[in-house]
């Protein structure tokens, strides 16, 4: 691309950037840390001061201390959708948008909306509400981060089925973290402020045990201080950590075992602020015609993940796995390479070809790190 484009290009993001609404994310640990409460309490303060507020959406729970925050806000009617015989109410996106408020609440950001919204999920209606230029002020659980789905099932026993892509969080101008200690958490909960009578001692048994909190609390720290580090680097460009990093995650056809490989390299990318690939390197063992359809859903379900992280997915044919990984190495700026452990399918792949001696010998001469993932 000629410079002049380069320059017309970048200057055409700045006009966008200034366009686009502002957005600000309450996150914490678990429900009833005070991520709405604290949200409502900014939203009062705003509004003293004149700025137009008003609550997309507010779900309080029966929490009377949240329900008293929301009587005297503007509020925009949620509108009504039938699916399946039943009324059920969404945030109103096209509402929100004729009346342009200043700022706009929208809480449970990992929320799936009813068949025949806007969108399908509801941070999808938050990205469109930030293209109109209208600012968000917007809350989510640490357990809801499509990149620490894994980590999460891990601690809590429990596969979140509703979860918002890193972007989202990259997007944002400002990530705050509502913290509560484990202890004063689980009194809240025994005390009934977090969930109705009947629903305590589940909650105690299951999800609201202090190692799991304890857990859940250090992810949530641990994501928030990195959405800082990043801002940092963002806006001081002298404190860096060296050359700019691409990252290459390499998966194939197994679809658990990739899943896990993605998620995983989305957190490094994160981490180093990196734009990254993933590719997929289809070999004549695995060409359309003799790879199962069970195995097809599954790649495609994994680029759709990879994307939805923020990664350009990549798939090209080659007679052999290492030779595709050079190809790509070749054709792009790879800082780092991430493939499996060897136990997994693309690794022993790998190591069974001789060429993967060439692999290692251009990793040597370019300078390319090679990351093996647990």
């Amino acid at each position: 691309m000629p410079e002049e484009e380069v320059n017309a290009q970048r200057f055409l993001e700045l006009i966008r950037e200034s366009k686009r609404g502002k957005l600000k994310i309450y996150i914490g640990m678990s429900a009833g840390v005070g991520k709405t409460y604290r949200m409502l309490q900014e939203a009062h303060i705003l509004f003293r001061n004149g700025i137009d507020v008003q609550i997309g959406y507010i779900e309080t729970h029966g929490r009377r201390e949240t329900e008293e925050l929301v009587k005297d806000l503007p509020l925009i009617p949620r509108s009504k959708l039938y699916y399946k015989g039943k009324e059920l109410e969404e945030m109103d996106l096209n509402e929100i948008v004729k009346r342009h408020p200043d700022v706009v609440l929208v809480d449970e950001l990992a929320h799936s909306n009813v068949t025949g919204s806007n969108n399908e999920k509801r941070w999808q209606d938050v990205r469109s509400i930030l293209e109109y230029g209208i600012n968000v002020i917007a809350a989510v659980n640490i357990q809801h981060i499509e990149s620490l789905n894994e980590e999460v099932k891990n601690i809590t026993g429990v596969e979140v089925s509703e979860r918002i892509p890193d972007r989202l969080l990259q997007l944002a101008n400002e990530v705050v973290n509502i913290d509560l200690p484990a202890d004063e958490l689980i009194s809240r909960l025994k005390a009934g402020l977090i969930y109705s009578g009947e629903k305590i001692p589940l909650a105690l048994e299951n999800f609201f045990q202090p190692e799991k909190i304890l857990q859940l609390r250090e992810l949530a720290l641990r994501e928030v201080a990195g959405q800082v580090e990043r801002k940092i680097e963002s806006e001081m460009p002298g404190i860096s950590r060296g050359r700019p990093q691409k990252l290459m995650c390499c998966i194939g056809s197994n679809h658990e075992k990739s899943k896990h490989i993605i998620r995983k390299s989305s957190r490094l990318a994160a981490y180093f602020n990196a734009k990254w690939i993933v590719l997929y390197v289809q070999t004549p063992k695995e060409s359309a015609d003799k790879i199962g359809l069970a195995a097809q859903r599954h790649l495609i379900n994994n680029f759709k993940l990879a994307t939805e992280l923020g990664a350009e997915v990549k798939k090209i044919n080659h007679l052999h796995v290492a030779g595709g990984i050079i190809e790509m190495a070749d054709s792009t700026e790879i800082t780092t390479i991430c493939i499996g452990k060897p136990h997994l399918s693309l690794t022993g792949v790998i190591l069974q070809t001789t060429i993967f001696n060439r692999l290692l010998k251009k990793l040597e001469e370019s300078n390319i790190d090679l990351l093996i993932l647990s």
